[in-house]
């Protein structure tokens, strides 16, 4: 295992597992496993109160990434703002795409979801698989957000509420 190619992943960085949304590098450390010396990334989600370990060489190829850019993150409220694309495919089928959607850990494909199965208080009950989707994705948003502006989750998750019941009135 050469160690030519530096990682763009430092310890204190904040970063998105696709599998977890942000966390937060803690350190780089090496261990031995089964015999073979391993870097790893210890990347810490302190919401969920767990710690992760990540080989340094498999980051980007499980698609571990920085945090978007205010940018990407833009685009992402604007996507909120579009009309929600329900398709009419079968719900277990629909349940699938969402949650690829959430795990990819791409932000824009995780708003889509958001936008898709936000209700407004005039519309049907969600099912309860509906609501933890829904939720799921809501969460992953908010906290990139928060990352990004540099604000906590509550501002965050106004922010996006804001979006959300501004294209409600429209």
């Amino acid at each position: 295992m050469s160690k030519t190619k530096k990682s763009e992943f430092r310890p204190n960085d904040y970063v998105v597992y696709p599998a977890h949304g942000v966390g937060q590098i803690v350190s780089i450390e090496e261990q031995e496993i089964a015999g073979i010396p391993l870097e790893l990334f210890v990347i810490s989600f302190e919401k969920d109160k767990m710690t992760l370990r990540v080989p340094t060489n498999k980051a980007t190829e499980i698609g571990m990434r920085s945090l978007s850019s205010p940018d990407v993150v833009s685009k992402a409220m604007t996507t909120l703002k579009g009309k929600a694309k329900v398709k009419r495919a079968m719900w277990s089928r629909r349940a699938q795409e969402y949650e690829q959607k959430i795990n990819s850990g791409d932000l824009i494909a995780i708003a889509e979801v958001v936008r898709d199965l936000h209700r407004t208080d005039d519309q049907r009950e969600q099912s309860y698989s509906e609501r933890q989707l829904y939720e799921a994705a809501l969460e992953r948003l908010t906290r990139e957000v928060a990352a990004v502006s540099g604000s906590d989750e509550v501002s965050a998750a106004k922010k996006v509420d804001d979006v959300l019941v501004s294209r409600a009135a429209a």
